[in-house]
């Protein structure tokens, strides 16, 4: 959620503002990157309604490797600009070898937990010569690269912070280059931003404390530092960083329960930022782009709210075209085994009418399966002995209703229609004496499964159109359905 609250708010502020939304794939940790991961991450944006100004795919007539001005966007594809680089640094005397081992450096940290004082490397590898430096590293031994920290604060502006600044000694010399070869992230990212003429960089307040050692990157080459904005951590319900222990986090998590994405997007806009006037929730992504500014988003942490995105899905569940709805929710009823595999006009109307029926009663689209189980199959036996069922149907004026009401409709011949379906409950009630609950929750258990549902004038004709459907299970009818409570009540 995290990452794409930071694309969100990264594509808004270059939409308002007329400027370039770049994407780039950091995949210079070997062992982390894989194809499948940056696939999924061009499909969530792609979902969310977040296209891309430059990057991977975003003009796929070009040569895939350098899809825009920029290219290529794959820092794996951009290792020779990264060298020389370090070449530049090395030979100005702001970057130097480091011969430090692994145990060398395990041990000053170690000196420094026994101390109670912050680690920073020690600059045991910052004054050797130039000609001793170059005899080392050619006659193979490994080597990294860190950056020459001056002794001077790392300041830079936070458009949501303000001022901020760090003394240099809290930043020691960081590594550019590790001892395999490949550069490291803070490396990287800041060469990329600064050729690809990035004046934006809005990311997580996770990153805060990596900007010092970028500013002093930037600083090193003499190029001028951008505009920060570090997001707020999102948390979860209980107020510890969101992860999965929460519930869903994903973008593809989200996708599968049936969460629309007009309705995630407007959440997670509102996850540390909110309009002018502050009373207004519902956003379409044109209307985002009109409202947002970085001026606006708050240090402070948000609370991921789970029963406000569901508020923000049903609203734009009820405004979605319900053959939309109905294409979204298909491949799960193909699962169950309750649609064709192949489409069909009339099959697909009625599908479409009965989810409309469904949609105000859902929070996504993964629980409209379970809500309409009881059109597609009935179990008499979980029925009766469902909790909520049993007392209703254990009174001596249920038994009577039901029995009536399955006489009456077993006679009928003609088509049952909403109006004659009201016929024989007036009948069932001036034959029983029944009437409000004891007459309708015992004839809605036996209809649905449950005392409480949708209106029978709108739910009888699509049980009984259902009933005539080639589908691949039958449909039970309302005179089905009122005759298997007949035996035993």
């Amino acid at each position: 959620m995290g990452n794409a609250r930071t694309a969100l708010y990264n594509w808004l502020f270059a939409q308002r503002t007329g400027g370039d939304f770049l994407l780039r794939i950091e995949d210079t940790d070997v062992e982390r990157s894989e194809a499948r991961f940056e696939t999924q991450l061009l499909e969530d944006l792609r979902w969310l309604g977040l296209h891309w100004s430059e990057g991977p795919e975003s003009n796929p007539a070009s040569d895939p490797s350098n899809d825009g001005p920029c290219g290529p966007y794959r820092q794996s594809e951009r290792l020779e600009i990264y060298q020389k680089h370090t070449s530049e640094l090395l030979a100005a005397g702001k970057a130097y070898r480091c011969f430090c081992t692994g145990e060398q450096l395990e041990a000053e940290r170690q000196q420094a937990i026994a101390a109670q004082r912050p680690h920073v490397y020690s600059g045991r590898c910052r004054h050797l010569s130039a000609e001793e430096s170059a005899t080392r590293a050619n006659s193979g031994e490994a080597f990294a690269v860190r950056l020459h920290i001056p002794d001077a604060p790392l300041r830079f502006h936070d458009i949501v912070r303000g001022p901020v600044e760090f003394s240099a000694d809290t930043v020691s010399d960081p590594i550019l280059v590790r001892s395999t070869g490949m550069p490291v992230y803070n490396y990287v990212v800041t060469i990329d931003d600064a050729l690809m003429g990035i004046t934006h960089v809005i990311r997580g307040d996770d990153h805060l404390s990596n900007t010092p050692k970028q500013v002093a990157i930037y600083q090193a080459f003499g190029w001028p530092l951008p505009e920060f904005a570090h997001l707020s951590t999102i948390l979860g319900p209980d107020r510890t960083r969101l992860s999965k222990r929460h519930g869903a986090t994903s973008i593809g998590t989200f996708r599968e329960m049936g969460i629309l994405p007009e309705a995630l997007t407007n959440y997670l806009a509102l996850l540390g930022w909110g309009a002018e006037g502050g009373t207004r929730e519902t956003f379409t992504l044109p209307e985002l782009v009109q409202e947002f500014t970085l001026e606006r988003v708050t240090p402070s942490p948000a609370v991921f709210d789970f029963q406000k995105l569901h508020w923000l899905n049903r609203h734009y569940l009820k405004l979605a075209q319900p053959e939309r709805i109905a294409m979204l929710a298909r491949p799960a009823y193909l699962a169950a085994g309750w649609l064709p595999a192949q489409t069909d006009p009339a099959i697909d109307a009625w599908f479409t009418h009965l989810l409309a029926l469904f949609v105000p009663s859902v929070d996504q689209l993964d629980q409209l399966p379970e809500k309409t189980r009881f059109v597609f199959a009935l179990d008499r036996e979980a029925i009766l002995t469902e909790p909520s069922n049993v007392d209703i149907l254990a009174t001596e004026i249920a038994k009577n209703v039901l029995k009536d009401f399955a006489t009456r409709i077993a006679a009928l011949t003609a088509p049952i229609t909403p109006e004659t379906f009201k016929m024989v409950m007036n009948e069932v009630k001036v034959n029983t004496g029944a009437k409000g609950k004891d007459l309708f929750h015992p004839v809605r258990i036996a209809l649905t499964g449950a005392p409480s549902g949708p209106e029978f004038d709108k739910l009888i004709p699509l049980i009984e159109s259902g009933s005539a459907l080639p589908l691949p299970t039958h449909i039970p009818s309302v005179q089905e359905r009122a005759a298997a409570f007949l035996p035993g009540m």
